[in-house]
């Protein structure tokens, strides 16, 4: 894949820049400030944008990734953060193509390559620790008081980005257990589309909202 990485960290930076090329990505460009990014995005084109939510200041990552979404509406955008600030990320899940990882996880390589390949197929990939965090907020919310503690669970995979073979390795459940549980958390959300992708997003939606 071609990326562009936005980073105002040197070290950090030129560290993810041979991680990926050595991974076999091709990095075409690097920037240290979020306009800088936006520029590089729209002159290179890349097949996944990485950009840091704080470069320097608070949530410029962030603008940065909304001015691209703007310029670019399917541009795969993989936020990376040292802490866990989930509030405008929400306007950035319910157009796909976007992860938002703590830096922590560049460190598990295959991990984060995982991650950034499934943004860069279209996917979203929320981090665990920033769901777990979420979690005790969003119980508490009236939008999920509905929900059984099950169902939470499957939410707060699907947040994830885990599809629901996945979900039922990880809460050991079969494949048509976790598709009732999918059917069930839709309904109780008011979530009656056709369309299985769109309710997932929906739902996922509603969850980040409520705990934000």
């Amino acid at each position: 894949m071609r990326v562009v990485i936005g980073e105002d960290s040197a070290l950090f930076r030129e560290g993810l820049a041979a991680l990926l090329s050595s991974a076999g990505h091709e990095v075409v460009a690097r920037a240290s400030t979020a306009p800088a990014a936006v520029s590089q995005v729209r002159a290179h084109v890349p097949d996944i944008v990485v950009l840091d939510i704080r470069m320097p200041s608070d949530e410029e990552g962030v603008q940065a990734a909304l001015e691209i979404r703007e310029w670019n509406p399917t541009m795969p955008i993989l936020l990376l953060s040292q802490h866990i600030e989930a509030r405008r990320v929400v306007n950035l899940v319910a157009t796909g193509a976007i992860g938002y990882l703590l830096k922590d996880r560049v460190l598990d390589v295959d991990e984060f390559l995982v991650a950034m390949d499934r943004v860069a197929a279209g996917g979203t990939s929320l981090d665990g620790d920033v769901v777990a965090r979420l979690m005790g907020v969003a119980r508490a919310t009236q939008a999920l008081d509905a929900l059984t503690p099950r169902e939470l669970d499957v939410l707060s995979l699907m947040a994830q980005g885990w599809s629901n073979a996945a979900i039922g390795k990880r809460l050991f459940l079969s494949a048509r257990t976790v598709e009732t549980h999918c059917g069930s958390l839709f309904a109780k959300l008011g979530l009656t589309e056709s369309v299985d992708e769109n309710r997932r997003v929906r739902a996922i939606l509603t969850y980040l909202d409520a705990a934000a």
